[in-house]
């Protein structure tokens, strides 16, 4: 796998974090009731989210990839 299509990749995985998060958080705000699960979810979705960032972070900054 060339190094273009492992940072595709990566982003595509960072973007995926982002989609989960928002779901988490939407559910854990207006779904769930039970305190304990209301905590856990929007507990995971912020820490996919800050995962997904610094991965964003780590492949903008990376620059452009050798052909």
């Amino acid at each position: 796998m060339s190094p273009a299509l492992a940072k595709m990749w990566i982003a595509i995985t960072s973007m995926v974090f982002m989609f989960l998060s928002v779901g988490f958080i939407y559910l854990s705000r207006y779904k769930i009731k039970m305190k304990w699960l209301r905590f856990l979810l929007a507990f995971i979705a912020y820490i996919l989210l800050i995962v997904s960032g610094i991965i964003i972070v780590f492949v903008v900054f990376s620059g452009p990839t050798p052909q």
